[in-house]
């Protein structure tokens, strides 16, 4: 087994040799048929890379065929568009998952793009000027590989105490399901970043029984709207800004717009929303029903979990609450480690050290794209870090 030193300063195992290696492509795969694998295989042919995009799943947008019927964009229909295709004429502002299904599809046929549906990649080896994949139907070889599975491949839930004798329901947020589900349930929620305040959205409109919200860090939050105005319109100027400055307009605006938020329960943000953003990648939180919920005491903000027991759940300070659904808003893992494990480019929680532009000199032609959240959305990164990797993959070859 032959090792080299990556750019992280962590050792990368290359594997012994494979057989039969097929011819290589004088250009890219791309891991993934999602907006971020899409763009960037769009960006890679419009500066004349050969390209192939292969994709595990028999159709196109899969993970949100399966996400909660509820489920809509928290980025507005303008900034969330792939080139050259539009929404139809009258899309909402926040477009529905069907909607966005729809975009997916409409921009693969528009510009023909060359998906293979059905294969999985199962590992990757660098053989030095070039990369090896193993895939469920062969070995593939190219010059640049750029992985684009997503930053939620598989939901995580903690493995709390006592939960399996837990007499409720415990799931997670990518399994909400329909708001209607929940009527006249008493329902938790653990998490109060992004898709914990979407559940939380969606449960205010109906009406439930009482909800907590278990919270260990307070959310960087921001309103859906102010009166008309999405406020996502003006998330291209806060990317311009600098991160502290960015930090600072969001948390003024959060405290202009829903006032002092610890009077009720939830805990301080321990950084700001830009920095945080780049720090831990966690995603800012959007508002539209759960704030004035929770200042009216339909959602009660409460202490992390204890433990479960069979009829209650047990917070951190002693209180013992009893809810009939858990909704586990605790966040999503790549599954990277068998694809990429043996390479040095993964972190303790499976994220690319590495992303967009960024890559690892000791490992030439090896990309990621869609691997962190970001101020402007998925779909406007997935636009822009698609151009820079494809002009950067085009350079060497030039």
């Amino acid at each position: 087994m032959t090792k080299i030193k990556t750019r992280m300063g962590m050792e990368a195992e290359i594997a012994p040799g494979w057989s039969d290696e097929p011819a290589i492509l004088d250009g890219a795969i791309v891991i993934g048929a999602g907006a971020a694998g899409l763009a960037v295989a769009h960006a890679l042919v419009d500066v004349g890379m050969k390209t192939q995009v292969l994709e595990r799943e028999g159709r196109l947008a899969e993970p949100w065929h399966r996400r909660h019927d509820n489920l809509h964009l928290n980025t507005h229909r303008d900034l969330s568009a792939l080139p050259g295709v539009s929404y139809p004429a009258g899309t909402p502002a926040f477009p529905h998952r069907s909607t966005v299904i729809g975009h997916l599809n409409d921009f693969a046929k528009t510009h023909r793009l060359p998906i293979s549906f059905g294969v999985s990649v199962e590992e990757i080896e660098f053989r030095g000027d070039h990369w090896l994949l193993r895939t469920n139907i062969g070995l593939k070889a190219a010059r640049h590989v750029v992985i684009a599975t997503g930053r939620d491949q598989h939901p995580f839930i903690p493995a709390w105490k006592g939960m399996q004798d837990f007499s409720g329901s415990i799931l997670h947020s990518a399994d909400f399901g329909r708001a209607s589900d929940y009527v006249g349930k008493k329902v938790l929620v653990i998490g109060a970043g992004n898709s914990g305040f979407d559940a939380l959205n969606h449960l205010s409109r109906v009406e439930t029984g009482q909800m907590w919200l278990s919270a260990r860090n307070g959310p960087s939050l921001l309103p859906k709207r102010i009166g008309q105005i999405a406020v996502h319109r003006f998330s291209p100027i806060m990317a311009s800004l600098p991160t502290k400055l960015a930090d600072a307009a969001m948390a003024a605006t959060q405290r202009l717009v829903f006032g002092d938020l610890t009077k009720y329960g939830l805990p301080s943000a321990p950084s700001g929303g830009a920095s945080r953003l780049g720090s831990d990648y966690t995603a800012i939180a959007a508002d539209d029903g759960a704030v004035d919920a929770i200042k009216t005491g339909r959602i009660i903000v409460v202490p992390q979990i204890s433990e479960f027991r069979h009829d209650s759940v047990i917070l951190d300070n002693g209180q013992a609450i009893a809810p009939d659904v858990v909704i586990a808003a605790t966040g999503y893992r790549t599954g990277l480690e068998t694809m990429l494990g043996r390479l040095g480019v993964l972190d303790g929680k499976g994220v690319p050290l590495f992303n967009g532009a960024a890559g690892d000199p000791k490992l030439p032609g090896l990309w990621f794209t869609g691997m962190r959240p970001s101020i402007r959305g998925c779909f406007a990164n997935a636009r822009i870090q698609g151009a820079v990797i494809a002009k950067k993959v085009a350079r060497r070859k030039r």
